[in-house]
């Protein structure tokens, strides 16, 4: 009886070993691949929220490599370009959504008076409600968009089709995801103040 309990023990200690082993390797080996990915989905970020245009991940990772200059200011990478004669930074902005955190690019003009885009690198909000933040009609509205009072508003309860008038500053929240397009608008804003104090900007 002792040496069939003992056995159970045995055998049951080395399954668990040989699982978390294959589990640790599995993870070694693909952790490289998740870190190329995720360097991958950053650089395609920053080129979008900048407004440079590219075919497909090659181009993305020549373009960044060709375009983007990165600048560490007070411990903070800001990326730097010159588009259509224009110089325009960027910043990665992260926070908390309603689920999640969102980390995201936001690129604005020299004078920090206008959004020239934005772009998400990673978000696990709810689909068909707060994941929608990835659509093109909601990265559009914030596409030159005037900053007004160093912010940008946002609408709720508006027509769910978004505000594309770039003069007003002001953006809608995705119907049904109110709390999340908040959450985006709050990063938004509050990286924009990072933004004024990091490259010593007037804000709108």
């Amino acid at each position: 009886m002792k040496d069939n309990k003992l056995y159970v023990v045995i055998f049951t200690f080395l399954i668990s070993f040989i699982l978390v082993f294959i589990l640790a390797l599995a993870n070694e080996m693909t952790k490289e691949k998740v870190k190329i990915n995720e360097e991958l989905y950053l650089r395609k970020a920053v080129l979008s929220a900048m407004g440079i245009e590219y075919k497909n991940d090659i181009e993305a990772y020549k373009l960044f490599d060709e375009k983007i200059k990165i600048e560490k200011i007070k411990d903070i990478d800001v990326y730097k370009s010159n588009v259509n004669g224009e110089d325009v930074y960027a910043v990665i902005f992260v926070g908390n959504g309603l689920w999640s955190t969102i980390r995201g690019v936001l690129a604005v003009d020299k004078n920090i008076s206008k959004i020239v885009g934005i772009d998400f690198i990673t978000q696990s909000e709810t689909p068909g409600l707060g994941g929608r933040i990835e659509e093109s009609w909601f990265k559009e509205q914030f596409k030159f968009e005037k900053i007004i009072d160093g912010k940008i508003e946002m609408i709720v309860g508006g027509s769910g089709k978004g505000d594309f008038n770039h003069d007003n500053g002001e953006v809608e929240a995705i119907t049904g995801a109110t709390r999340t397009s908040e959450s985006v608008l709050n990063m938004i804003n509050s990286y924009l103040n990072i933004l004024k104090n990091l490259l010593g900007g007037e804000l709108g």
